[in-house]
């Protein structure tokens, strides 16, 4: 899978098994899948130390992965697109910054247990705005990431790139929870749905020999 999901909070991983069973770790702050990789945060305040909660991660891991159940629930995995998927009405413009985040800088980015997605590209101003997400998005440096490495890069590449500023968290929950939420109803609905058939399907009977 070319995508990643990020996953700030217990609610925001009700589409993911794994994710639910992450969080309650006390301690775990953020679940992130890569392509190929789990990345989990530790919450500042959390008392407890990497050196106690890392054994108890890579065991529900693990655990998960002989279960044979899946990572996301198959409406999650549908609703995956990668955010460097270049569309036919993107410009010239972003479809080199996509290519340029797709093919140079996230293999850099989840070398870290992290992830960058493209969010838009303010033409007027030349400001591509990006969404740093797993560790990176909550490691102190991540500024210098986005300022001293990724912004650079663009800038030396594509012209039109003036400036590289990071989306806010507040904004995105806003949209996250709203697709969560249509995504948790459309699974309650099958759910009944399947339900209500079950129910409605008469018993079988043998005949009596």
């Amino acid at each position: 899978e070319s995508g990643s999901m990020d996953f700030s909070s217990p609610a925001e991983a009700r589409v993911s098994p794994l994710a639910k069973l992450l969080f309650r770790i006390e301690g775990v702050q953020g679940v992130f899948f890569g392509a190929d990789f789990v990345s989990v945060t530790k919450s500042d305040d959390a008392k407890t130390p990497w050196t106690v909660l890392k054994p108890q991660i890579f065991a529900v891991i693990m655990d998960f992965y002989q279960s044979g159940q899946p990572v996301l629930f198959d409406e999650a995995n549908a609703q995956q697109k990668s955010s460097t998927t270049i569309n036919e009405d993107d410009s010239e413009t972003v479809a080199m910054i996509k290519e340029l985040i797709e093919t140079r800088i996230r293999p850099a980015v989840q070398e870290d247990g992290g992830d960058i997605q493209y969010h838009s590209f303010e033409e007027s101003s030349g400001t591509v705005f990006l969404v740093m997400q797993g560790a990176c998005k909550s490691c102190p440096s991540s500024a210098n990431t986005l300022k001293g490495g990724i912004e650079n890069m663009l800038m030396h590449y594509i012209p039109e790139v003036q400036a590289v500023e990071q989306v806010v968290d507040e904004e995105l929950e806003a949209v996250s929870n709203e697709a969560f939420d249509k995504l948790e109803r459309e699974l309650a609905s099958k759910s009944s749905s399947d339900t209500q058939e079950s129910a409605d399907t008469p018993p079988t009977t043998q005949p009596s020999s």
